[in-house]
Parts: structure tokens; sequence; C-alpha cells
């Protein structure tokens, strides 16, 4: 599966908005942690390892 690379996100601002307010009163330890959090839920949600890792390479570019 190739990952998509278009906006597929609707609301994509309002989805930021969320974001950063989700970052509100947490300190730079607690915002490392939610990112893992986060990154991990969503990755089960994906579940496909293939996507997974081409979605690695693309994030250290």
């Amino acid at each position: 599966m190739a990952l998509i690379q278009e906006p597929n996100l609707s609301d994509h601002d309002g989805f930021y908005e969320e974001l950063l307010r989700a970052h509100d009163g947490l300190s730079a330890e607690e915002i490392a942690a939610f990112h893992a959090q986060l990154i991990l839920i969503l990755a089960n949600h994906v579940g496909d390892r293939a996507a997974l890792s081409e979605a690695l390479e693309l994030a250290r570019r």
C-alpha cells in the first residue's frame, strides 16, 4: 500500500488547531510522550507495516 501524499483530510486547518490545543499546558517532556503515544495509536489504526515504514522514511526527509 502506497501512502496517500495528496491532501486527504477534511478540515485540515481545524485538525491542526486541535492538535496545537492538545499541547496546551504540557511540558516539553509531556509533549514528547504525547507525540509518541499519538504515533503508536495511529500506527495501530493504519496497521500496514509497509505503509508505516514508508511514513517513517518520508518523515526523516
